[in-house]
Formats: structure tokens, sequence, C-alpha cells
């Protein structure tokens, strides 16, 4: 089979299309042709070598996989060949998407949503995975609460305000103005362009001082101590972001307020709850644009340094098999 290798962590051109051996699957394992996968800033912070602790290398990288079964291992259960799959690799355990075979767990995949290409499909599960993780296992988002979603506009972001909106919440979010049309059609209530306004003022003056409920850090920085300033009592704080530097969290202290740090885990479960909004057509797949495997250095380039433009949103997808 093709794939995608990096045989040493750094720039963009570490990607080595090679012709490798294609897996076969274990107990309890299936075997998926991978017809698309995405990209996200997990796989060019894995690729510069900001995990290099955690792989060995050479290593497949890539953390989305839409696909069809073609083989299952002895103990498969729930699972058969020919049925569309979608997941995300186990991180740090194995090889990853950027090929045209890949094996996983059982335990680990779901059936995709019968409403969409595999394409759309693999932009949903590491980014839209989190989502969920943030607001339904970490916050239990509540109907008619209140949430503050930082940067709206990014591949968490947008299935963030979805889901959000999903489950009741009035949803308020920061990104660019040109973004911001897009993102109320995609259930936003409020948007605040982050770089004309102040957004702890602007929250504190739409919400009367009272601060929002839930907040969801995308961005990092002071993003995480300046939260607290805008919570109400008892709010939470949910950040996927890696802490790189000691943060004052006095603010938060002040209103006894919970935070979450997330690193995605991969389930069923999960899966399952998102194809039921994929499919009520209450989350939809943002496909900003799409790259055949070989050009995967081309698509790490456009994400990681911004070269689209500031109109640049949504996922970056990773055709790997045309669909007929």
């Amino acid at each position: 089979m093709k794939a995608a290798v990096l045989n040493e962590f750094g720039s963009v051109e570490k990607f080595e299309l090679l012709e490798v051996p294609t897996p076969k699957p274990g107990v309890d394992e299936v075997l998926v042709k991978v017809m698309a996968t995405s990209v996200n800033p997990l796989d060019f912070q894995v690729r510069r070598g900001d995990y290099k602790n955690e792989l060995q290398l050479p290593v497949i990288t890539g953390h989305d996989v839409s696909g069809v079964i073609v083989e299952v291992g002895t103990g498969v259960k729930n699972f058969k060949v020919g049925d569309e799959v979608y997941y995300t690799p186990e991180i740090f355990n194995g090889n990853g998407s950027y090929a045209e075979y890949h094996v996983a767990k059982e335990s680990i995949i779901g059936i995709k949503p019968k409403n969409v290409s595999h394409l759309e499909a693999a932009t949903f599960p590491l980014a839209a995975g989190t989502a969920w993780e943030m607001l339904y296992t970490r916050a239990q988002l509540k109907i008619n609460q209140t949430i503050l979603i930082h940067g709206g506009a990014g591949g968490v972001g947008i299935p963030t305000i979805q889901i959000a909106k999903a489950m009741g919440a009035t949803v308020y979010t920061t990104a660019k103005s040109v973004h911001h049309d897009f993102l109320k059609s995609l259930g936003a209530d409020y948007t605040i362009d982050y770089e004309k306004e102040n957004y702890i003022d602007a929250i504190l003056e739409l919400t009367n001082n009272k601060g929002v409920d839930v907040v969801i850090d995308t961005i990092g920085g002071s993003t995480l101590s300046d939260s607290g300033k805008v919570l109400s009592q008892m709010g939470q704080v949910v950040t996927l972001v890696d802490i790189e530097q000691p943060q004052n969290l006095i603010h938060a202290w002040g209103k006894n307020a919970t935070y979450h740090f997330v690193f995605t885990r991969q389930n069923r479960n999960k899966l399952d709850e998102l194809t039921k909004l994929v499919e009520s057509g209450k989350l939809k797949a943002v496909v900003n644009k799409v790259f055949p495997l070989s050009e995967i250095s081309k698509a790490h380039s456009l994400l990681e340094y911004r070269t689209g433009g500031e109109n640049f949103y949504g996922k970056i997808g990773i055709e790997v098999e045309k669909e007929l």
C-alpha cells in the first residue's frame, strides 16, 4: 500500500510517499481501506517533533479515518466486511491514517453517517469528537446555559458551536469579523471580533456582568488565565491546549470555577452520538480545501502557516481514494 511516511521529524518536506506492507488485523481488529482523512493541528505538531518522545520512527501519522472494512480479525463481533466506518486512530499507539489501509480495534470505530461522503465524515472524528468530549463528558453542558467558544472558525470551534447549539445553549464565540455571518449560520448567537473588541468587556456587557457558564479554550496563551474574568459563579473552563507557561487563575478562584484539561480519547459511544447529530442535520462538515494523499505536505503547510488568507476556515480534507 502507499503511505505518507515520516523517517524524521521536521518540516513539511519530511513526508515521503512510499510503498509499505499492508497491515493485517489481529484479534478484535479490522482492516479498513482508507477513503479519506483530514489535517488537524495535532498532525503538524506531531510531524514537527512536538511529541517525538511518544513515537518511534519511521511512522505513519494522521488522526482521522473514514473508510470501508475489507477484513475482520478473530473476535470481532460488531462489524463486518463492507461496513463504512469512521474513527480516530489510537494516538501515539501504532500508525495513523495517512495511508491506503489502516488497522483499528473495533472498540474505537463507529458506523459512518449515511448522509455524508467519506471526505466529509473524515473531518469529524478528532475535531468533533474533541468537541463532544469537552461539552458532554466534561462540562456536561445543559439546556439554556451560556457558553463562550474561543476560536469559533477553527477546526474544533466549528463543531463545538454546532454541538453546543444542539444541546440548547446560548452560544458566544470569538472570531475575525469576516467569519461572523458564517458562524451565525452554524448557530452562534453572538459573535465577537477579537481583533477590534475586548472579549472580556463584550461578554460582561452582553450578559449584564453575570458572565458565562462555560468557556471553551481552543487558543491557549493568556486565554486560560483570562477566562476566569468572564465566568459566572460555579462556571467551568475546558481547554484542549497544552500549558506552556505558568497560569494565574486568581479570577477563576473567586468564581469557584472548575477547570478541565482535555486530550481526546477514542471510543465508539462518542462516534455513535456524533452520527446521530450528523444524520439529523445538526452537525455539518465544513471542508474548505481538498488534497490527494500525494500532496500531504501542501495540506500541512496550508494549515500550519495559514497560507489560505484570512478568509480560510474549516477543515482540510485528504482524499486517499476517490469515491464513485
